[in-house]
């Protein structure tokens, strides 16, 4: 039986009308500026990524939450006591505490429906690299892959998800402890971008660092060169920060160099946004692994 829902969390970064074509259930985090708190939707109903981004360069700085317990237990309850089994594919447990909440939950509600199936799995990445899982294992699913068979090929294929990520504002790695002050400051000045990737327990960490935001996006692909499997049926995912230029250029110079079946770009969302500031880009694809 392949009759479950796939669920993700707002942080997969997914378009909407992607999320309409997949079927899946997105369930969606909040963020605050100062006391002011808001709630990001795949669709931006409450407060758009243009919007958001330009509150950052205006000086703003914005926090983020987990999805708590109550939330989880909402949206996974909904569906079991219909009689819907469950698969949560969630944001990298590195990152975040939200995919451990959704473990604890699902301990909970496993117990209470004994006849149902509920499993969550840990993406080990972020943005869209966790919405590039989950568009696959819908593919999957819609194969006829039962949900534990599709849990099992979660595991596996999470790993062979790459991500390689640039920031514009070395302030937002800075706060995020990802680079110390003095660094940001020089690295501002001088005009350095860090190239970071998501690694294999799924955290994210600085690589290199280049001269100029041309050059960055440059490295990128370079190092999609040396990971990516072109074979010929890629799914491409490109996610930025209010930088839809520097995006359009990567855009193009994947579909001369491979032969892709589908690129889909998306803007960052205000959950990872936070803390990556406008400007961010990233390439997420299936490669070769994450060494």
């Amino acid at each position: 039986m392949n009759d479950y829902q796939i669920i993700t969390d707002a942080c997969a970064d997914l378009p909407p009308k992607l999320v309409e074509e997949l079927g899946i259930h997105v369930i969606p985090m909040s963020f605050n500026f100062g006391d002011e708190s808001y709630t990001h939707y795949p669709d931006e109903r409450e407060y758009s990524a243009k919007d958001f981004f330009d509150r950052l360069r205006g000086g703003d700085m914005s926090t983020t939450n987990q999805i708590n317990q109550a939330a989880f237990t909402e949206v996974f309850e909904g569906y079991l006591q219909n009689g819907v089994d469950v698969l949560y594919i969630g944001f990298s447990s590195a990152l975040s505490g939200t995919y451990h909440n959704s473990v604890l939950v699902a301990e909970e509600l496993s117990a209470k429906y004994p006849d149902r199936t509920l499993l969550v799995a840990d993406s080990l990445t972020a943005t869209l690299g966790t919405g590039l899982l989950v568009y696959a294992a819908v593919q999957k699913q819609q194969e006829g892959m039962s949900i534990e068979d599709l849990y099992q090929w979660v595991q596996t294929e999470r790993l062979l998800v790459s991500g390689w990520f640039t920031v514009d504002d070395l302030n937002f790695l800075r706060r995020g402890g990802r680079l110390s002050g003095t660094a940001a400051l020089v690295g501002t000045m001088l005009g350095i971008k860090p190239i970071l990737r998501i690694t294999e327990d799924g955290k994210l960490v600085p690589m290199e660092k280049v001269r100029g935001r041309k050059q960055s996006l440059r490295v990128l692909l370079e190092h999609m060169d040396k990971t990516f499997r072109d074979t010929g049926d890629q799914v491409v995912f490109i996610v930025h920060g209010d930088c839809m230029d520097d995006a359009a250029y990567l855009k193009k110079e994947i579909k001369n160099r491979y032969r892709i079946k589908r690129i889909v770009t998306n803007n960052i969302g205000p959950i990872i946004g936070s803390h990556t500031g406008p400007g961010a880009i990233a390439i997420f694809y299936m490669g070769k692994g994450r060494n």
